[in-house]
Formats: structure tokens, sequence, C-alpha cells
């Protein structure tokens, strides 16, 4: 007996339109000089622009690490049996899912204003020690504080989402085995969960990478605030906004790439 593999001319047509439009979209970017490829590579790599990727990173790695730890303990606390505990999670998630991050960033670095001093003591009783808002609080850390806070509203229903994904018989065998709370959570619920949370965890991630920019507001040297201050200077901006776009795709691919290979990892054992 013949196979006779079917034809599918429409398949064809529409992968030659596909290279059609790639060509059109890549001679648009090589022939015109609008673009000024060579500005871009002038301050690719400039050491200012390095410096900012850095900040980017910093602020990328302080948002994501606290956010998911304090998310974490948000989730556990909406989980929780006590009407408290679940009512102050619910009560977080949904104050700061519901205002934008740019009026918590200017929130946190305008904090001064509403309280020049920050004390610690005994609620509507004596303190114990004071200090000053601005000495505790500068920039970098209203922005740093701005983007965890923010950040642990959504990692909490991530987390929490990826709990409830393990079956509940899972709970119920590891309870009748006599294993304590924590080691039934960290030894056999959360490595099911991750299965779940890691697609959307990476998600947040890069999503929090380009956030970064909002900071700009804050005068932080971060990637878009400096291309900004270099454009300001010289007029180059379609090229160093492309030094920017540069950057962020690269760093993006980046833990594209570290994500597929954590979700690979968690997800042994299923097709």
């Amino acid at each position: 007996m013949v196979v006779v593999t079917a034809r599918r001319p429409l398949r064809w047509v529409a992968a030659a339109g596909v290279l059609v439009v790639l060509a059109m979209v890549a001679s648009a970017l090589i022939t015109n000089p609008a673009w000024e490829w060579e500005v871009v590579r002038l301050y690719l790599f400039a050491p200012s622009v390095l410096r900012s990727v850095l900040v980017t990173l910093q602020l990328t790695a302080l948002g994501i690490g606290l956010g998911f730890a304090l998310g974490t303990v948000l989730a556990l606390m909406r989980l929780s049996d006590n009407r408290l505990l679940s009512s102050v999670a619910w009560g977080y998630v949904w104050l700061f899912r519901s205002v934008p991050l740019i009026l918590q960033l200017l929130f946190w670095y305008n904090l001064a204003l509403l309280y020049p001093r920050l004390s610690v003591g005994v609620p509507f009783g004596p303190e114990f020690f004071d200090f000053g808002t601005m000495d505790l609080i500068g920039p970098l850390t209203a922005a740093a504080l701005g983007l965890a806070l923010h950040q642990a509203a959504y990692a909490a229903e991530i987390v929490r989402g990826g709990l409830l994904s393990v079956d509940p018989g899972q709970r119920e065998a590891a309870a009748a085995l006599g294993l304590p709370r924590a080691r039934r959570l960290f030894r056999i619920i959360l490595p099911q969960a991750m299965r779940t949370i890691v697609p959307n965890a990476g998600n947040e991630i890069i999503g929090l990478v380009k956030g970064t920019s909002v900071v700009y507001i804050m005068a932080l040297p971060e990637l878009f605030y400096q291309v900004q201050v270099i454009y300001n200077r010289n007029g180059r901006v379609m090229a160093l906004l492309l030094v920017a776009a540069i950057w962020y795709l690269a760093l993006t691919t980046v833990l594209s790439i570290v994500q597929y290979y954590v979700e690979r990892h968690y997800g042994r054992g299923r097709r």
C-alpha cells in the first residue's frame, strides 16, 4: 500500500507570505539610516548604560526576592483557617492590586512628607527610639520597597493557586503518615505546586524586568532613565531607545531560557 501525503498548498502560500513580511521588516531595519546603527553600537556597551543595566537587575532581584517571600507568607495566610489571618491577607492583595504601581512608588518616595520621623515603641504608648524617614528610605530603597510590596500581591495569588492545584489526597496521605506540617509543605505539596507556580512566576519576573522602567519618575539611573538622559543630551532619540530595547530583549530572553529549564525540571514525569 502506498501512502500519499496530503497536499496542503495554503500552508506553503502562508509560509511564503510570512517570509516576504520578514524580509520587508529586515530591509526596513537595515537600510533605513534613521535607525543610526553606528550610534547604537557606540552606546550599547557604554559604561553608563552597563551601570544602568546592573541597577535594573538589582531592582528586579530585590522586587522578586522580597515579593515572592512575602507573597508566600500571604498565600499561606489566605489558606489558613484563622479568619483574621485570611482576611488580612485578602485585604493586602486587594489593596496593592488596586492601586497603580506608579502611585505606590510615589507614595514611598514621598513618605517623609507624611511621617518626617519614624519611631519604634509601644502602640499609643512610649517610644523607644526614632529616626529620620529620609535617612532610612532613599530613592533606591523606596523603589525596591514599592516593587516588592506590589509584586507580593500578585505572588500571593500565584503561590495560592499552585498550592490549591495539588490534589487534596496528597495532603491527607502525608498527614496520615504523621509527617510534620513543615515537611508536608516543603517535601510533598510545594514540589508538585511548582509545576503550576513556575510558568506564572516566570511571567511575573519577566514583567518586572520591564516594569522597573517605571522608577524613572524617581530619577534612579536604571536603563530607561539612563537612555533618556543620554538622548536628551545628544538628540539621538531613536538610536538610544533601540539600545534600551536590545537590552530588555537580552534580559528577558535569558530569563525565558532559565524559566524553560526550571519548568522542565519540575515537569519531570509528566508529558
